[in-house]
């Protein structure tokens, strides 16, 4: 099967459902009084001059910098069918942390950001670990374990803010760690908007787009050129017959979720590094859970999350021009959820038919002899549908086939 055919085929379930999605939404905007048409028109009205268009851009792109990279996060677990709902205090715990050490020590600036982003990567790494460690060492179902831990983190979060590291004065209204030197601030890009001969945007694009960038390649090619990618892929399908092939299942449980963590511990770094530079109440939150619905619409592919992560930070910038347009913002919720909604049932859909598939093929394939005559060189006893099918068409969490 060619690459462009394979890309189609993986495209085509979010396709059809952001598709199905945006009709319905239609209706019920409709219902609700509100004008389909112009508030469509209203989401995308950039402005009229080159600055207000180039600004909404880059607001869409640091947008989607965070999201794209908590999609990145919960889709690591997700390969390996593992449902990491923890992702959510993960970057919060590695966020609050990783503020209150930058803003403790002054370095030259590569080195200072460096360290904020080896701390922030290091402290979601371990809270994401104690899932897998209470999983292979417990049997404690991940989901459970990561909620709880989410709550833990968010309390411990804020005990952090308002006592060891708060950096605000007393009985102020918006809590905060101390700001953290320039030497640890994440350049911007609008310096190539420039060279791009782009107007100067009175915002910052975050520099950070281009860490994502290439956190995205490097979880690409280790999930899908690595030999760990293709244990960790197998594990999920099945432990038992990883084990058997000598996979140690246990180990890459923990192993998958520390990267998980890792990759979790940079969401909130944008934010931080690039517009804010401290740590307060009023820090972006909701992105751990927002990653699960971007993983299911770019069915764990990296491409298809950057996709996703542009689509959900294009409605949320939305929302400000459509209460300035007297249009509840909430349309842009119920966009968002009935295009998660209709993704399920797109890949669910998609995982029965490519079972059916797998099933109608395996009845008529020959049997491997193992001489190489047929399937790979070497492939020892035949496989009979019965056996075969028991993995046909597996999927992870998401219902994408893996």
């Amino acid at each position: 099967m060619s690459v462009l055919r394979r890309t189609g085929q993986a495209l085509l379930a979010p396709l059809l459902a952001v598709a199905i999605a945006l009709v319905i939404s239609g209706v019920v905007m409709a219902a609700i009084g509100v004008d389909p048409l112009r508030a469509l028109s209203v989401m995308t009205d950039f402005g009229d001059t080159p600055s207000q268009q180039v600004t909404a851009i880059v607001v869409i792109l640091n947008r989607a910098v965070p999201l794209f990279l908590a999609g990145l996060a919960v889709a690591v677990a997700f390969r390996m069918g593992l449902f990491n709902i923890g992702v959510e205090g993960q970057y919060r715990m590695a966020t609050v942390v990783a503020a209150g050490v930058g803003a403790s020590v002054t370095l030259p600036g590569p080195l200072h950001v460096l360290l904020i982003v080896v701390v922030a990567m290091g402290v979601a790494a371990i809270w994401a670990g104690i899932v897998g460690v209470l999983k292979v060492t417990r049997g404690v179902s991940e989901v459970i374990s990561s909620i709880m831990l989410n709550f833990i983190a968010l309390g411990l979060a804020s005990f952090l803010l308002t006592g060891p590291l708060r950096g605000s004065e007393p009985g102020a209204s918006i809590v905060t760690t101390k700001e953290i030197p320039e030497s640890g601030w994440f350049p911007s890009l609008n310096g190539l908007l420039g060279a791009l001969g782009l107007a100067n945007p009175p915002r910052q694009l975050y520099g950070f787009l281009l860490v994502a960038v290439v956190v995205g390649v490097v979880v690409a090619v280790l999930l899908k050129r690595t030999r760990f990618g293709f244990d960790l892929r197998a594990t999920g399908l099945s432990a038992s017959a990883a084990s058997a092939s000598g996979v140690d299942a246990k180990r890459m449980v923990i192993t998958t979720m520390l990267i998980s963590g890792a990759v979790a511990g940079l969401i909130g770094l944008p934010d931080l590094l690039g517009s804010d530079h401290n740590y307060g109440t009023q820090f972006t939150s909701g992105l751990g859970f927002l990653g699960i619905a971007i993983a299911l619409l770019g069915r764990n592919n990296p491409v298809g999350i950057a996709v996703a992560a542009v689509l959900f930070a294009f409605l949320d910038r939305s929302s400000v021009p459509l209460q300035i347009a007297s249009i509840p913002s909430s349309v842009v919720t119920i966009i968002q959820g009935t295009i998660v909604l209709a993704v399920v049932i797109a890949n669910e859909v998609a995982r029965r038919i490519a079972r059916r598939q797998a099933e109608s093929g395996t009845a008529v394939a020959p049997p491997a002899t193992g001489d190489g005559s047929s399937g790979e060189p070497g492939t020892g006893p035949p496989t009979g549908p019965a056996q075969s099918t028991s993995t046909a068409g597996r999927t992870d969490p998401t219902g994408s086939a893996q």
